[in-house]
């Protein structure tokens, strides 16, 4: 049988659901269950009320949860050039491991965290600051940090 042959086939939709009416708030509220209107709060055990997490209504600000955001120190200075010889500078950029510490911690910005780690890198090839945990103990270099 060819394609022209076949007989043309009806396209069926697909099934539809009927939708049936919502039951009222009072036979909802009976059974337990809360009406799709109220579902922004929700009963904790004792009757108190509580807004449902998740995303803020219109109007509401959302939060951080980490509180305010840093400013670049680097930026707020207007620094050109970040100085690889500057080691006392550039020590406040390193954790106790001796590892370059992340922007969302110091708080620099893009282009100054790539600046400063290129400027950490030359100083621990100068042997100005440490590579790892094991210089720190023998030189005692964040003694005196704290």
């Amino acid at each position: 049988m060819s394609f022209e042959e076949q007989e043309p086939r009806e396209e069926t939709a697909p099934a539809q659901q009927e939708s049936q009416p919502a039951p009222p708030a009072e036979v909802l509220e009976a059974e337990g269950k809360a009406p799709v209107a109220e579902l922004t709060e929700e009963r904790v055990e004792g009757g108190e009320e509580r807004a449902e997490k998740g995303r803020p209504g219109p109007g509401e600000r959302r939060r951080r949860p980490f509180g305010r955001r840093r400013v670049c120190a680097f930026c707020t200075e207007k620094v050109r050039v970040i100085d690889y010889k500057d080691a006392a500078k550039l020590r406040r950029y390193l954790s106790d491991r001796g590892r370059i510490e992340a922007r969302r911690k110091t708080g620099t910005c893009a282009k100054h965290q790539r600046w400063l780690a290129l400027a950490l890198k030359r100083a621990r090839q100068l042997a100005l600051l440490p590579y790892t945990p094991e210089h720190i103990r023998t030189t005692g270099m964040f003694a005196a940090r704290r």
